[in-house]
């Protein structure tokens, strides 16, 4: 999946999916730093996409407000 095709809902899957494999007992060290590297890039992408949303809604209130 491309980050264009990327959700919210699918990113803090992803991300869910990499903090249960960093959890758990068998932690592979040859991807460890590919992993972290995956959930940092998901982090940032949420937040923007986040900072998008909020920005938007505040739009939207205010034109309703103005109306």
């Amino acid at each position: 999946m491309t980050d264009e095709e990327l959700t919210f809902e699918t990113a803090t899957q992803e991300l869910d999916s990499i903090l249960e494999k960093l959890d758990g007992d068998d932690v592979n060290i040859d991807s460890l730093a590919v992993d972290l590297e995956r959930a940092s890039e998901l982090i940032e992408w949420c937040r923007a996409r986040l900072q998008t949303t909020r920005v938007e809604v505040e739009r939207i209130v205010t034109n309703l407000d103005d109306h």
